[in-house]
């Protein structure tokens, strides 16, 4: 039905302070699900014979993905603002229990929480949107974005500096004033929003599965970023216990510094888009897991800070021009179902990242950093055959982007 689907409308005046205020929001929220990976060796020493320690990063990917998956499809059926604002409380909470887990499984269990409240991220980039005007909309998504993708970096390099210098719990604790500083910028900017849609939840849970049947293109963008986002938290989970191993003997504030290298990734989204516009997002996609597999052979050829900083450039690059432009292909396959289109890829790609810190610390565990980066460009290989294997199975007639 057309009324299901319909857009709000904008809201005329929306501020600059406003929407900086949404991405700082963004940032702070998705900042969550990446605090645990600079600190993995230090929650590891903190839980003595409790190997279930290294799987907390994996969980918080898997909730993240839950949430994605069970909570996104909701911005279109209830009231956005207190959604946002709820989710932020809930997320202060859930970081808090983080904070004093007295074992690695209660802390596996709190981050499951943490990252499924950690995707009001993915509430506020649709809603700034939908605030938008339509020829300021494009610069809003961007705006909003650059918050995530600077979260995503920048809380990898606080939390290696805290976790480092004062433990592990006090950075989970650090979070907990800046998730509530995040609902009071909210309680602030959002203005009231009113559902866009009278469909019923389960009938927007049912209706992903035909969004899935009905799009191969959506079916082959989720794939290929969920490997290549796989590969992604392959090196950002065993890149702090690959650090502080005799060969650098380097603590959590090194690891956490990547995250400054890694924030080419947040000038890639532009670039990508324009190439994208210009040549066709398919080519940047090959280009991304090209260069996602290029990166994994600079790090298993070439063991030295250098080499890191090198390939920690171009994953990043890599990676998010890629996403950037998968998005791009599914947003064009039906305007009126973008958040549900949203709901299936992110959930697919964030179902990739758990899966790869699990199959990252299993790699470790067996042989250290060769078999690391042998998953690691494994994975960008299998995101290549996906790509092949469309391409070949496209007509002629629609190859040429």
């Amino acid at each position: 039905m057309k009324t299901a689907d319909t857009q709000a409308r904008p809201v005329p005046g929306t501020s600059r302070a406003a929407l900086l205020a949404m991405a700082a929001a963004s940032g702070i929220a998705v900042a969550n699900i990446y605090y645990n990976q600079p600190m993995l060796g230090l929650i590891e020493q903190d839980f003595p014979g409790q190997p279930a320690a290294a799987m907390v990063p994996t969980a918080t990917q898997l909730g993240y993905a839950l949430g994605l998956f069970l909570l996104l499809p909701l911005g279109d059926l209830v009231n956005r603002r207190r959604l946002i604002i709820g989710q932020f409380l809930v997320l202060a909470i859930a970081v808090a229990v983080a904070a004093t887990a007295s074992s690695a499984v209660m802390l596996i269990i709190c981050s499951l929480f943490v990252g499924a409240s950690a995707t009001v991220a993915q509430q506020i980039v649709p809603f700034a949107a939908s605030l938008a005007t339509p020829d300021k909309r494009g610069s809003t998504i961007g705006t909003v974005m650059a918050g995530v993708l600077s979260g995503i970096l920048f809380s990898r390099t606080l939390s290696g500096f805290v976790g480092e210098h004062a433990g592990w719990r006090e950075m989970f604790w650090l979070g907990v004033p800046l998730a509530l500083l995040a609902a009071a910028m909210m309680i602030w900017a959002l203005p009231n929003h009113r559902p866009v849609s009278r469909m019923r939840y389960h009938s927007a849970m049912i209706s992903l599965r035909h969004l899935w049947k009905r799009e191969p293109a959506l079916r082959v963008a989720t794939a290929v970023q969920a490997a290549l986002f796989a590969s992604f938290t392959v090196f950002w989970t065993i890149l702090a216990l690959y650090l502080q191993g005799p060969q650098f003997n380097l603590g959590a504030d090194v690891a956490g510094l990547f995250g400054i290298v890694g924030a080419v990734g947040v000038f890639a989204a532009p670039v990508a888009g324009r190439i994208a516009d210009r040549k066709g997002p398919h080519l940047v996609v090959w280009m991304g897991a090209a260069l996602t597999v290029a990166a994994w052979i600079i790090f298993g050829t070439s063991a030295s800070l250098v080499a890191l900083v090198v390939g920690v450039i171009v994953l990043d690059f890599g990676i998010q021009s890629a996403l950037v432009s998968n998005q791009h292909i599914i947003y064009a396959l039906d305007p009126e179902a973008r958040s549900r289109l949203n709901t299936i890829f992110m959930t697919g790609m964030f179902l990739g990242g758990a899966a790869g810190s699990a199959l990252g610390s299993l790699a470790w565990s067996y042989g250290a950093w060769t078999a690391v980066s042998a998953l690691g460009a494994a994975l960008g290989v299998v995101a290549l055959g996906i790509r092949a294997a469309d391409h070949l199975a496209r007509p002629a007639a629609h190859r040429s982007h």
